[in-house]
């Protein structure tokens, strides 16, 4: 097993030329050409900030609408306890509850992967902070999981709305789709998630927002991108 991974992280190298900065379609193109597994790789886009991680106005966060999704099937729950709960259940949402549910996912239930929530809900919903904080699941009214449309936000969720937000290290890391996807679907998600991120440059940041960008496949090379076309022409990418 040693001996074929060896074999195939060698593959991997050669693939990517040493100090070439790719474009987003040819970096898709090597991440396509790569050695096949047994699974669907997920293609991930990694960018570092240019930000002052001491100021408390530069924290980036956002949401964007891939046009063709991440390639999964994503569980959403809604809190609601008024007359939006119907809509949001007939736009699709997995669970919809007020106090019960709040009390099953204090219980530890956690089988979901987005969380919205009516703003009547948020002062019950704010005693889940200690389980839904650290899996990045608690609503927020930034990312657009706190409405009084839940059943918007739902649709929207399911239709390929993703959430980007940067780490403690102004790091940035999103899926914009899986391996199986073609070229064109991948280099179309990739460039409206980067479009996003430009824009959500807070005012205050000086010099370069976006320092670099890379993108990688669960076991495939990170290769480095030129997003310089995505970027005022007073500030390229590093």
């Amino acid at each position: 097993m040693a001996a074929t991974m060896t074999k195939r992280n060698k593959e991997l190298v050669k693939m990517v030329e040493k100090g070439k900065v790719y474009t987003l379609k040819e970096a898709i193109k090597v991440l396509k050409e790569s050695p096949k597994t047994k699974f669907d790789q997920s293609i991930d886009l990694q960018c570092k900030l240019g930000v002052d991680l001491t100021a408390n106005d530069q924290a980036v966060r956002g949401t964007t609408v891939l046009p063709h999704g991440q390639g999964k099937t994503l569980r959403v729950i809604v809190f609601s306890k008024d007359e939006s709960a119907n809509a949001a259940k007939a736009a699709g949402a997995d669970v919809v509850g007020g106090d019960d549910l709040v009390a099953k996912v204090l219980g530890g239930w956690t089988a979901f992967d987005v969380a919205i929530a009516t703003p009547g809900m948020m002062k019950e919903v704010g005693k889940l902070g200690k389980v839904l904080g650290p899996r990045g699941l608690m609503p927020s009214p930034k990312a657009g999981t706190v409405t009084d449309n839940p059943a918007k936000a739902v649709n929207e969720v399911k239709a390929g709305r993703v959430e980007f937000k940067m780490d403690k290290q102004a790091n940035v890391s999103t899926s914009i789709g899986k391996l199986s996807f073609s070229e064109e679907k991948l280099v179309e998600n990739g460039t409206v998630l980067i479009e996003a991120l430009v824009k959500s440059r807070p005012r205050s940041v000086k010099g370069t927002f976006v320092k670099s960008a890379h993108l990688s496949s669960t076991m495939g090379p990170g290769i480095k991108l030129d997003i310089s076309k995505f970027l005022k022409e007073t500030e390229v990418s590093d």
